[in-house]
């Protein structure tokens, strides 16, 4: 086989069914559009860290949300209230996106409302979207709280900065991509605009591909990457991400 019947092969191969365990699968337990999308954001915020780590810190959010993520943002305020950690998320900078998801839903009635307003269909990719989206969360970071701790930042990276953006990319990817791992809700951005969400597992498998030529992980890494999945969908070329993900993490043979 080649490379591109490999990918196609390993898309198909890697569907619904082989769902668990993925931050992905959070958001598929709702039917809801609003509390796919505030979901799906928390859950690539916290997609960092190892598998079992991951799920547990969304199940400790399903229990505090009572199971409701739309209604507990939007109806969320500061409190005294204990939640938990993660990684080096502290308490207070889960509480900090809380509140500033809250201010978001209040001021634009939904994330994709907010992200549109910094979108522009003229830009090759979503780079200039995400560092508007981010800027605004750290903006009202600052304005709340008068500064970002360094949990914050990590929540809502600038690629101009050289962050590969993985998380925000992945959050992206399961808004506006559309088959039966992704919501598509999301529709007025295409699939082509996406960026890869590179970490390790993608940077190593993407190396041996010859999909890059860049040693470290970083922006530029995940727009070249991109750029070569093009040439097997260039109108979907991040639709390859899953797969190559869970191969990496499952250590298995592409």
């Amino acid at each position: 086989m080649n490379l591109k019947q490999k990918l196609e092969y390993h898309y198909k191969a890697f569907d619904r069914t082989k769902i668990e365990p993925d931050p992905l699968q959070f958001p598929h337990l709702f039917k809801a559009e609003k509390d796919i999308e505030s979901m799906a954001l928390i859950a690539s915020v916290f997609a960092y860290g190892n598998v079992k780590q991951i799920i547990n810190s969304l199940n400790k959010f399903l229990i505090i949300s009572e199971n409701k993520p739309y209604n507990f943002i939007t109806t969320f305020k500061k409190s005294n209230d204990k939640y938990f950690v993660h990684r080096f998320y502290s308490d207070a900078d889960v509480q900090k996106l809380f509140l500033l998801l809250h201010i978001a839903y209040k001021e634009f009635g939904s994330l994709k409302n907010l992200f549109l307003t910094g979108y522009s269909k003229n830009d090759p990719n979503l780079k200039n979207a995400i560092t508007n989206f981010s800027n605004y969360f750290l903006q009202k970071c600052k304005k709340e709280f008068g500064k970002v701790s360094r949990g914050i930042k990590f929540m809502f990276p600038l690629p101009e900065k050289g962050s590969a953006c993985k998380r925000m990319n992945l959050f992206l990817r399961w808004m506006v991509r559309k088959d039966e791992l992704d919501f598509g809700i999301w529709g007025e951005i295409p699939a082509s605009k996406l960026i890869v969400p590179v970490d390790t597992h993608i940077a190593r498998i993407c190396k041996e591909l010859k999909l890059t030529k860049l040693k470290i992980v970083s922006w530029k890494m995940a727009e070249e990457i991109t750029e070569n999945l093009k040439k097997f969908d260039a109108e979907d070329p991040v639709k390859y991400d899953f797969a190559l993900c869970h191969i990496g993490m499952r250590k298995l043979t592409f």
